[in-house]
């Protein structure tokens, strides 16, 4: 229940309304028994007025009458009952029942001297009012104390009469809100059902389907924007490790084909050739054959499983400084013997302010990079050519530059080159993924790969690889 999205809105909304229905309801509780205290307390003040109206001089003695009209005050449905007290200066008891308690401390109030309070007498709650008057004669004044109580029915009935129809209205709202907001989410969550509807019934196996974010409300097509833009992206991956599969497959296919024929060719001069040397010699071209074809697997397999290992997520969450001129170095050296064999001119050009310039990566894959550019500089470059590896500080932070004066690439296959298994030229043994190789394995850096024409030497290609700033 909790993980509903139409029973946690709905508690959003509800929860604070219900409170605020309690703290109105207290309030106009409040409010009722304020009116229901004043009225009360005003008609024992008005009773306890008339009584005092009616304390007349007899003789030396103050006597006291209770009039009708100083009860009719008091006639509710609720029969409540009323009790008065008159008593003289000396607590003599003037009219009313005997006994009536008093308040402890006296705190008359305004100009008609009186003080509510609460008590209980006979067994029975009430609420009362004293209030003193002077009696005047020729020896002087006499204060005569009045005190008149009632029982609490008729205000208590009041309070309810001024408070249950607020609390009614309030009730009545927060159910119509509670059932107003039940159809309108299920109403206006019924996008969000058909978007679920309508990916539930697309095959996963197929990724061409569109949400259509026009039946969506403004706050959920982002959502579908994300859904539409993710798949877009699975799309090209999956279309991407299909044109990978299929093109490792072709590439794996020819060298072991070739072996197999190799291995079938062997079969054959062992049962079918007499001659001794003939079968020698066709012994070494075909172990000559097996090589070539074995190198050609190695190498395919080796950099399939190094461009693996640059795409998977986890290059980015391992980088550490890597002293870049250290590993263009050892690179220069471990390549050094076959520059010699093609007589190429391998060189290493470090600026001095970039003697020690340290990027974040991996160092087997920045190994792998560097190597990767020298290889396809090296296998590409004409014998007596030159190849120059250079390392300095930018702005942005490192450059690493490999430049040739070799054929080069045309403009219009800069781009394409980057794609696993192209080739510019198929005279030229390689596997076609040494520039896909060296992209990802950028982009695992945070780097980037750019290529241009060598301007110095007017022909060949600079591939530049520029690091960001290391923290």
């Amino acid at each position: 229940m909790l993980a509903s999205l139409r029973f946690r809105l709905a508690l959003w909304l509800l929860l604070p309304l219900s409170l605020f229905v309690a703290v109105c309801g207290y309030l106009a509780w409040r409010h009722a028994a304020a009116v229901a205290d004043y009225v009360q307390d005003h008609d024992l003040l008005a009773s306890a007025k008339v009584l005092s109206d009616r304390l007349i001089w007899e003789g030396d003695n103050v006597q006291a009458s209770v009039p009708p009209s100083a009860l009719s005050l008091f006639v509710s449905p609720e029969r409540d009952r009323v009790f008065l007290s008159v008593t003289g200066a000396s607590g003599e008891l003037l009219a009313g029942s005997p006994g009536f308690p008093m308040p402890q401390v006296r705190r008359p109030e305004g100009a008609d001297r009186a003080q509510w309070y609460d008590t209980r007498f006979q067994g029975v709650d009430l609420r009362a009012v004293v209030t003193t008057r002077s009696m005047f004669d020729v020896t002087g004044a006499r204060d005569i104390t009045i005190a008149v109580g009632k029982t609490t029915g008729s205000r208590d009935h009041m309070l309810r009469s001024l408070w249950w129809p607020s609390v009614d209205y309030l009730l009545i709202a927060l159910v119509l809100a509670v059932v107003l907001t039940t159809v309108a989410l299920t109403l206006e969550l019924r996008p969000v059902v058909r978007l679920s509807q309508q990916l539930a019934q697309r095959d996963p196996m197929h990724l061409d389907f569109v949400v259509d974010t026009r039946a969506l409300h403004t706050e959920l097509r982002p959502v579908a924007d994300t859904i539409n833009r993710f798949v877009r992206q699975l799309r090209a991956h999956s279309q991407a490790q299909r044109r990978f599969i299929a093109d490792a497959a072709h590439q794996l296919r020819t060298p072991l084909a070739m072996q197999a024929t190799q291995i079938e060719f062997a079969r054959y001069t062992r049962q079918h050739r007499q001659d001794w040397d003939t079968r020698r010699a066709d012994m070494d071209a075909m172990w000559v054959g097996m090589q070539a074809s074995n190198r050609r697997l190695v190498d395919v397999t080796n950099k399939l499983l190094l461009l693996a290992q640059a795409e998977h997520g986890d290059a980015q969450a391992h980088l550490e400084p890597v002293d870049l001129p250290e590993v263009a170095l050892r690179c220069v050296e471990q390549l050094a013997a076959l520059a010699d064999r093609r007589h190429i001119d391998l060189g290493l050009d470090v600026s001095a302010a970039a003697g020690t310039a340290r990027v974040r990566a991996q160092p087997a894959l920045l190994d792998a990079l560097v190597t990767n550019l020298l290889d396809n500089a090296l296998r590409y470059t004409q014998e007596g050519g030159r190849v120059t590896v250079g390392v300095r500080i930018v702005e942005q932070g490192v450059e690493l530059t490999v430049e040739d004066n070799g054929p080069g690439i045309p403009a219009e296959a800069r781009e394409r080159v980057f794609e696993r298994f192209y080739r510019v030229s198929q005279d030229t043994e390689g596997t076609g993924l040494g520039l896909a190789i060296v992209r990802e394995i950028a982009r695992a850096f945070d780097a980037t790969v750019d290529l241009s024409v060598n301007a110095k030497e007017g022909r060949g290609l600079v591939v530049t690889v520029r690091f960001p700033v290391t923290a």
